[in-house]
């Protein structure tokens, strides 16, 4: 293994992970987003699938030109290398792959790692620099290590769900939390542990989870019901105890405002709503006070918002220095004048052409990301097994046998 490999066939070179191999043994969103970010960063990652279909996130949709949205988000900058890991033989390709890897990342289901042969620990005693990371649902050890898991299961076993929705009515969030909290928990520790090599030597076991990634996540309700001695209420699109803060109903539409401090609760009062004697009511006079008496209070607001165009009360907020915003659509996001103005779009290639993708959220000076085509499923399976030392006519007869 070598930190400074580097020149792959068609590679770009660019980025601080740049020579770093990544073999990815990964399914879903959890792995895959992980080695997403380190191949932005630069990282050669070798996704490894199974053979015909490919990883089952290809089949979530069909509503990129055909192929999933899912797939398309997770896996640009991949090479594919598809292999039946039940062929006797898919054991010693996986087995030279692992040994040309800096890095190993899996999410496969609770001890599928270690009936392929590939343990963590054993791999860690028999390539002593190589880090491994594993993704898993409820983490290592307790009752529940070799449950299956899925983002909707993890949000309702950590208490997310009953922190969402609007009264008795409960809701899940729209996006998979879970895994993405995990893949990107997954590819920080990654990074430590590559970082901690440079100077040891030694790779390292990372492992993380769906389910300690959201419990971090909920430590604010965690510690307010450990404490509080309740739990937050569920506060539909405003906040469960800072009151102004949410989503208010004007003439012609609503407006997302947020009042956290006294500085801003009285200017909010003598100029935006303008009933300066807010300020000294009692009730008010306090966030605990306005969280307590919340049934009075946003009643009052949104009578003045009623009598205004949302314009009105947008200029309004501006003038006292309130921070507000937008209840989107996902189409209105995509079209944000924000992602426009700061150029965070870019073409990438794909098996049905270019596509869009909005640029990672990390930006390093001097460095843009390397954001590679989308992978067809194997698209790259002969030229990985040629680069670990398979001949023309072995090739061959691995396609035969079916074992990629």
């Amino acid at each position: 293994m070598s930190e400074a490999r580097g020149g792959k066939v068609g590679l770009d070179p660019a980025g601080p992970l740049a020579g770093i191999r990544v073999v990815a043994l990964e399914q879903a969103v959890a792995g895959p987003l992980c080695t997403r970010h380190l191949a932005d960063l630069g990282a050669e990652v070798i996704k490894i699938e199974r053979l015909g279909g490919g990883d089952f996130a290809r089949r979530y949709d069909t509503a990129v030109h055909g192929l999933s949205s899912y797939f398309v988000w997770l896996s640009r900058g991949k090479r594919s290398l598809t292999l039946d890991m039940k062929h006797p033989a898919a054991g010693q390709i996986l087995e030279r792959l692992v040994a040309s890897a800096d890095v190993l990342v899996q999410n496969l289901g609770p001890g599928a790692i270690d009936r392929l042969g590939f343990a963590p620990e054993r791999l860690r005693r028999d390539y002593p620099s190589l880090i491994v990371t594993s993704i898993s649902g409820y983490g290592a050890g307790g009752p529940f290590e070799t449950r299956k898991a899925f983002d909707l299961l993890l949000q309702g076993e950590t208490g997310v769900i009953a922190t969402t929705g609007n009264g008795d009515e409960l809701a899940k969030l729209g996006i998979s939390v879970g895994d993405i909290g995990a893949a990107v928990y997954g590819a920080m520790g990654t990074l430590a542990a590559l970082y901690e090599r440079r100077a040891t030597g030694r790779g390292r076991l990372v492992e993380t989870s769906l389910f300690d990634a959201l419990a971090e996540w909920m430590g604010y309700p965690a510690y307010y019901t450990l404490y509080g001695g309740e739990p937050p209420a569920r506060a539909g699109v405003r906040h469960a105890t800072v009151v102004p803060y949410g989503s208010y109903r004007c003439a012609d539409g609503a407006v997302l405002l947020a009042v956290q401090t006294e500085a801003q609760w009285q200017a909010f009062c003598e100029t935006v709503c303008e009933h300066a004697e807010w300020v000294g009511d009692t009730r008010f006079a306090t966030s605990a006070g306005r969280r307590i008496h919340r049934d009075t209070l946003e009643p009052m607001i949104e009578e003045v918002f009623a009598t205004l165009p949302r314009s009105e009360v947008v200029r309004r907020l501006e003038t006292a220095d309130i921070p507000f915003g937008s209840v989107n659509d996902v189409a209105e996001f995509v079209a944000h004048p924000q992602l426009a103005a700061r150029g965070r779009w870019r073409e990438v290639e794909s098996p049905v052409g270019p596509l869009r993708a909005i640029i990672p959220p990390i930006d390093l000076e001097g460095m843009p990301p390397r954001m590679g085509p989308i992978p067809d499923v194997g698209e790259q399976t002969d030229e990985i097994l040629a680069e670990l030392g398979y001949g023309a006519e072995e090739i061959a007869r691995l396609h035969e046998q079916g074992t990629v």
